[in-house]
């Protein structure tokens, strides 16, 4: 993903403030929603209706580079790009990560969360929390001035000091009027490298960490990425926008 990094105008930053809050309250419904028994199928169902609900909002995910659901949903040692499927039914003690797109006014806004179902084994959990709080490390870093590779190089010691393992075949990204726009932004990396922060940027930033290794596999479907030892992996994602002396959750 190479090329010049878009700075957004006011009104597309606008535009992507309202698509944001409708992924918003769709991500909110999903986690009210998780729970044993109910597959990622109806899940998928649900986000949809919630989208197509306000006018003028679309899946962003479905029918990109011909995938069938509007949700990845990636239970356990799924790291991204499940697909929604009937005869998945989640289990208690499983967690699920959820990852939407929301097209709106021709902008896309993308985020992702990981669900913990039932009552979830304590190590996962603090694995859970732990990249999540990679996600919120990483946020602090995003200002003018700073470089892409300061947002890589937090999320990967955050990540690492646990004992766990960044992804490092799963990038962020810009996002805006396509779904992957320049940079890319790598889970692992160095300070002070890559593209320097710039107010206007919209950034996707994901951290996916694997509890064991980071070595991962594509499954039969093409799509679904596993991790190679079957350790539990978890993803968490903002879309963010930079400021003039800092940065913005969008969503």
């Amino acid at each position: 993903m190479t090329g010049s990094i878009p700075i957004k105008t006011p009104e597309e930053i606008e535009a992507m403030r309202e698509g944001g809050a409708i992924l918003k309250e769709t991500l909110d419904e999903m986690g009210k929603a998780v729970r044993p028994g109910i597959s990622t199928y109806e899940l998928d169902q649900l986000a949809e209706e919630i989208i197509t609900s306000h006018s003028g909002a679309k899946p962003g995910f479905k029918g990109y580079r011909g995938f069938p659901g509007t949700l990845c949903v990636s239970v356990n040692d799924e790291v991204v790009h499940g697909i929604p499927s009937p005869d998945r039914i989640l289990q208690d003690g499983d967690i699920i990560g959820i990852d939407c797109g929301v097209l709106y006014k021709d902008l896309y806004t993308d985020a992702c969360r990981t669900f913990l179902v039932g009552d979830v084994d304590p190590d996962i959990q603090h694995f859970v929390k732990t990249t999540k709080k990679a996600l919120n490390q990483a946020v602090k870093v995003v200002k003018p001035g700073n470089t892409i590779g300061d947002i890589s190089a937090v999320i990967q010691k955050t990540i690492e000091q646990q004992g766990y393992s960044p992804v490092v075949e799963c990038t962020g990204h810009g996002v805006g009027k396509n779904l992957h726009e320049p940079p890319e932004i790598l889970n692992v990396g160095q300070k002070g490298t890559g593209p320097t922060i710039k107010p206007g940027m919209v950034l996707a930033i994901e951290p996916i960490a694997n509890m064991g290794s980071g070595q991962v596999v594509t499954a039969d479907d093409r799509w679904t990425v596993l991790s190679a030892d079957g350790s539990p992996s978890a993803h968490f994602e903002h879309t963010v926008l930079v400021t003039e002396s800092g940065c913005e959750v969008i969503v």
